[in-house]
């Protein structure tokens, strides 16, 4: 089995440096790495310090870079997409081969964060690797459990059911695809299983650098979950629960926000997309004008 690590991204060559070299401790060496960015800015001094990362470039947006990365990958059979801010755990890999070896039923693999700072302040490197280093991994390295779907910081996806069903991460979902982790993954449970792997770990820097303004944000919050529902790709109990639930909580925390969220300015953009849905101009590409 080949697989590849695939890593999109954009404005944080420093932390990337961080992701690569902690790629070097894999127990099961990936087969290829390959890392998506726009601009040469983006990977300022990586090509040198890693010559066995193939460098490749895209316009702008995590679904177009990620495709990019999936029309590369002819001779893989699985794929691991990083976040350009995720560290995994020394054993991903091979808790990722052990699993697709022994279950051909299984189509995406999605990691166990077990810290995540997506959901706070963020996480600096030498904390991230402090927690790795005390992490106990289970005793069987292979356990899992059926997942709702791959979340798009350490996902894997089996590459013979996207390539026959011509699969692709869906470019309407602009800039960061707020869901189109979610999208994909949930269009490949007709052809397998989604699991969630216990012994595949790692850490979710949440590297707030990079990101885009809280408007654009708070819109694709409400309006990306009613066009995948549409779409079909995601049940609308969920999406309709997604949606009250950003909005009540960004109205919630708008008084006494965190310092590194822009509480108003989310809000603000779900209240545009509430908008946009109730007149029928809804579109997750509006972001790109907001």
């Amino acid at each position: 089995m080949r697989i590849a690590v695939g890593i999109a991204t954009r404005g944080r060559p420093a932390i990337l440096g961080e992701v690569l070299q902690e790629l070097d401790r894999q127990t099961r060496a990936p087969d290829r790495i390959l890392v998506c960015h726009v601009a040469d800015s983006d990977i300022a001094g990586l090509p040198e310090r890693f010559p066995g990362v193939e460098f490749l470039t895209s316009p702008a947006g995590l679904p177009r870079q990620r495709n990019r990365i999936l029309d590369a990958l002819g001779d893989c059979d699985a794929v691991l997409f990083l976040d350009d801010d995720f560290l995994a755990g020394p054993r991903w890999l091979e808790a990722l081969e052990g699993v697709l070896l022994a279950h051909p039923e299984c189509v995406v693999a999605t990691g166990t964060v077990i810290a995540d700072g997506a959901k706070g302040p963020g996480i600096t490197p030498e904390a991230a690797r402090a927690t790795l280093a005390t992490d106990t991994p289970p005793a069987d390295l292979l356990g899992f459990h059926e997942h709702f779907n791959g979340y798009g910081c350490n996902m894997a996806l089996r590459l013979a059911p996207v390539r026959a069903h011509g699969l692709r991460f869906d470019e309407k979902l602009p800039l960061y695809g707020w869901y189109e982790d979610l999208d994909l993954t949930r269009r490949l449970l007709p052809f397998g299983q989604i699991y969630r792997l216990h012994g595949a770990r790692g850490v979710h820097l949440g590297t707030k650098s990079g990101r885009v303004p809280g408007i654009k944000l708070g819109y694709s919050q409400v309006v990306n979950p009613v066009y995948l529902a549409r779409k079909g790709s995601y049940p609308w109990s969920h999406a309709l629960r997604s949606v009250a639930r950003h909005c009540v909580m960004n109205l919630a925390r708008s008084p006494m926000p965190e310092p590194e969220v822009d509480r108003w300015g989310r809000f603000r953009g779900n209240l545009r997309g509430l908008i946009d849905l109730a007149t029928g101009r809804a579109d997750p590409e509006r972001i790109l004008t907001l």
